[in-house]
Parts: structure tokens; sequence; C-alpha cells
């Protein structure tokens, strides 16, 4: 596999979790200064279920153990010694005979295991989430393993605060649901055990306090996963919470539980691990949940990648401008074109902010994308493009972006032009619906504007709403002088206007750029990360005027 950029191959590099419910190896290279996953191998080992009273492994979970690495081991030989990782988690901490254990396994892989501690594990997640999500301000990141848990505290990619408590879904199973039963008594028991031991912690947590809480396990990625089957969207609440715990104590046993999309594999830890996460909510006061991109394996495979100097730069702190800047790499576009879209964009966005109830969260961050990969589809085919620019988004790894992010991205650029398609803009579950129609209508102006792809051929503007109508204002003359954009522009009224959203243009002779917004300079503008960062400075003379990077809801 070529890089892309030495014309050389680029190496390899593997991380292997050994962990107390599954065995997981990750194996990576980078790619136009993103990482790309070449393997991923996962099985289900529950070697914390050999534990015995004494907390000594059983020979059957240790086999059960080796017999898994088995499989690893032959890819491991074409990697460097140097670029492979192998780590032991929570059960490998409390066995007595973890050494007999990690001896064999040393010799099968021919590398070194390194049982990490409890808290050394909390750091790792913690880099393994912020290398793969973006976001400003505090960050809690949760990870439910089979025997512990984590929670970490941080913002950007350093850790604030962090602990390592001994419950999983594991443990939780064998302690509480032994008996197989999902009656109330024991999801009651489970869960007040677990309220009392994060009980002692939760305090310097919720007054350090945090905007965004990220879940980083597949305890949580299954939850995530029977919450979109159940037709709601992927953010995880206490009360989605609670209603799948009464599905489940409704099927009476383990024998029974049959819930959509839960995979039979996780079905015996699925009641132990959503007790654990209900005491978590309740305890932490967390109000929604969401699913990051990584979590132990990637924090040791980009902690490796990032002293092997494979990773430099400023831009390589955030996810999602990361992302974006590889895929314009990968896809061969015109990042100048990105850039003038992406200015047009934010100016629009920035003048309508006020009259459309425009916030500064998601959705302006989503069209600040949007306007960069506009062009992605042209890598297939032009009169499709917009369809497979949106398939493409949907069936890619992105790091940076959650799945309501990818949802409303693919949405926008499916609208980029032709006539609309509702029915993506009313899936997605980032925004509204009516802030995503908003959005794709921002959009699709910026791109017609852009047209002639050349610097300063973009006229002076200014959108504003008089009586529910969008009003484009251009400088006299202007659409005669300027045919093509012109007839372009007044055919994307018609659109909008047959869609039911009055939309006109006019010309005004003494045209007054002062009443053109200036950019906002409040803190949630200047933090928020811009392609800028990556691309050749050009936004003020493309856009007409000085333009501010904003975005929408």
């Amino acid at each position: 596999m070529d890089d892309g950029e030495s014309g050389q191959s680029s190496p390899l590099f593997a991380s292997i979790d050994l962990g107390s419910n599954s065995f997981h190896m990750l194996v990576v290279r980078q790619i136009h200064g993103a990482i790309r996953v070449v393997s991923k191998v996962k099985r289900r080992v529950r070697l914390a279920s050999g534990l015995d009273q004494d907390n000594m492994l059983s020979r059957e979970a240790m086999e059960r153990g080796w017999d898994c690495l088995r499989l690893f081991a032959e890819q491991l030989q074409d990697i460097p010694p140097e670029n492979i990782r192998i780590v032991g988690t929570a059960t490998l901490r409390i066995a007595g005979n973890s050494s007999t254990f990690v001896r064999v396994a040393e010799e099968i892989l021919g590398h070194r295991v390194d049982v990490i501690s409890g808290l050394e594990e909390a750091q790792t997640i913690y880099q393994g989430v912020s290398w793969t999500s973006s976001g400003i301000g505090n960050r809690l990141v949760i990870d439910i393993g089979g025997a512990s848990t984590e929670i970490i505290l941080g913002e950007g990619v350093d850790v604030k605060l962090m602990n390592s408590l001994p419950l999983g879904c594991v443990t939780w199973l064998n302690r509480f649901f032994a008996d197989r039963q999902l009656s109330r008594s024991n999801f009651d028991e489970a869960i007040a055990e677990a309220e009392r031991i994060f009980s002692g912690i939760a305090q310097e947590y919720r007054s350090l306090g945090w905007g965004i809480c990220v879940g980083a396990s597949g305890t949580l990625q299954a939850l995530q996963e029977i919450i979109i089957a159940q037709g709601q969207c992927e953010t995880v609440t206490l009360e989605k919470l609670l209603e799948l715990m009464e599905q489940a104590v409704a099927c009476g046993s383990m024998d029974r539980l049959q819930i959509c999309s839960l995979e039979p594999d996780r079905l015996a830890v699925f009641p132990s691990g959503l007790a654990v996460l209900i005491a978590l909510f309740r305890i932490f006061g967390i109000r929604e949940l969401v699913m990051a991109g990584g979590a132990l394996r990637e924090g040791l495979v980009y902690s490796m990648i990032a002293a092997s100097s494979q990773l430099t730069g400023g831009v390589f702190g955030d996810a999602q401008l990361r992302t974006v800047s590889s895929m314009i790499s990968r896809y061969q576009l015109d990042p100048e074109q990105g850039r003038r879209v992406e200015a047009v964009s934010m100016k629009i966005f920035e003048q309508m902010r006020q009259f459309w109830d425009l916030d500064d969260s998601c959705g302006r961050v989503i069209l600040c994308r949007a306007s960069a990969l506009y062009e992605l589809g042209l890598c297939i085919e032009y009169r499709r493009a917009p369809q497979h620019a949106a398939y493409i988004v949907e069936n890619i790894d992105m790091p940076g972006f959650t799945l309501a992010q990818k949802l409303l991205l693919s949405a926008l650029l499916y609208n980029q032009r032709d006539g609309f398609k509702l029915e993506p803009l009313r899936r997605q579950h980032a925004v509204s619906f009516e802030q995503a129609c908003r959005l794709a209508r921002i959009l699709r102006f910026a791109i017609i504007m852009c047209i002639r792809r050349t610097e300063g051929t973009i006229p002076k503007f200014v959108f504003t709403l008089e009586d529910g109508k969008l009003i484009l204002t251009l400088p006299d003359g202007w659409l005669a002088g300027h045919y093509l954009r012109g007839s372009e522009l007044m055919a994307e009224v018609r659109i909008q206007n047959e869609n039911g959203w009055p939309t006109e243009i006019a010309e005004h002779r003494s045209f007054d750029a002062r009443r053109e917004l200036q950019p906002r300079t409040d803190d949630a503008i200047m933090n928020t990360p811009k392609m800028e960062e990556l691309l050749p400075p050009d936004a003020e003379n493309s856009a007409g005027g000085s333009v501010s990077s904003s975005s929408s809801s």
C-alpha cells in the first residue's frame, strides 16, 4: 500500500488488548496523514469469568486466551517489533497466576506482554478518544470493561482527572446475574452497588464539569446499536437505558432475552453492563452520551505512531480536521475551491444566524466540512456525484465525526444541487429537520457563487429575511453581467420556492457593503477548528470581504 506522499509503503503498527471480556488486535498504517485500519480481529474470551474466589485463573480460561492469541500471532510476523504493543488489563492485574498466562502468551506471540495499571489503562483510553474525537472544553470519557470501569475527564489531549474502578460487565454478571434471572431485584442490587462505588469519586468530576460525555467500550457500543435499531437517535440517555432495563425484565431470564440488534455473543453481559451504565448516569448526573471513535487499542497505536514521528503538526490534535484533510488528499479534491465555498457558506451563515435562529454548535461545523468536501463524489463520476459523496461519507471510517454528524454531512452533500431530497435531511438527528434544510439552502447558494473557481470573482452580497422570505441582494446589474451564475441562482430560487421556502433575488443600485455583517470574535467562533488551519489562506479575497468560520444547528 502506497502512502501517497513519499511513494513508499508506510509501516504497519499493531496493538493487542488482552481485555477481561474480549481480546482485540488492531493493525493500521498511516495514509495521507490519517490512520487507516488494515485489520481488526476480536474474540470473546471472557477471561474474567475464569477467576475463582481466590482470584486465580482457571486452566480453561487461560486456554481460551492462548487459543485466541494463536490467531493473532501470524499477522504480527510482518510488523516491525518496535511497532507492536501488547497489554493486559484488569483481569491480568487481579489474577494471582497471571504470570503463568503472560509467560505462555509471550511464547505464542513472540513479543512482550505488559500488564498495565488501572491508571495507565485510563490514560491510554483517553488518548485513544482524544486522537479520534473532536470537541471543545472538558470531555468525560467512560469505558466499561469486563472487570474494570475507567472514568476520565480531560480537555484536548490532557487528562485532568481519572479513576479505574474494580467493576465491569463480567464481574457484575457473576455477582448479580449468576442465576441468569433478569428480575427487578437483580437489577436493583447491581445498580445500587455500582452507585455506592461511584459515589465516592463523582463529586470531584462534577465540580470540574464537562461539555460532552463519550463512551469508549464494546458494552456501550452494543447499547447504542440497540437504541438505533429501535428507531431512536444514537445519543444514549438515562430514559433510553431505563426502557431497555424494562424490556430485559419483561423477558424474565437470560434464556428468553430477545432485544432487537443484541448480538448473541453480548447477550450474557448485556444486563450487567446496562446496570453499571445506569448507575453512572445517576451518580454523575450524565444527561447524554455519544460513542467515541477509539479507546485503548487506538491509544496504543497513536502513541506509537506519534513517538515514531510519523504524525506531526498542530493539526494532528483535531481528529475531524485531520480526517477532512486526509479525504481531500485521498480523493484529490481541490482544496482552494473547498476553501472558497466554505468562506461563502460561513458568510451566509453569519448573515442568517439571527433570522433563522442558527446556533454555533454542530450545524456550523458540519456546514464547514460539507463545503470543503462537496466535490467528493466527483471521484466516481459527475452525474450522480451528490449521491456518491453521500454514500462515501456514510460508509467510510471518519475519526472525529459522530454517527449523527456523519448523517448530517451525508444529507448536505446529497442535497448540494438538483432537486431537494428531503428524506436524508429528515433521517439525520444532529440538528432539527428545519435547521438541516436551512443548512442545505446555504450550501447550495455558496456553491453556485463559487462556480468560476477564481479569486476575486465572488460578488458583494447580503442575505436577509423579510416577512418570512429569504432575500439575496446583489449589486445592480450583476445578474445580467454574470449570465451563468445569474441563471443558476434564478433556477435555485425557483427550486426553493417550489419546496415552500419563499426566496427571491434583488439588485440594489446603491449596494451598501456596510450592511454585510462583520465576523464575530466570541469564544465559540475563535475556538472552532477551521479548514484554514490546513489550507492556503485566501478566504478574505475569495468571499468578497472578511469571513469567519461559523456554524449552525
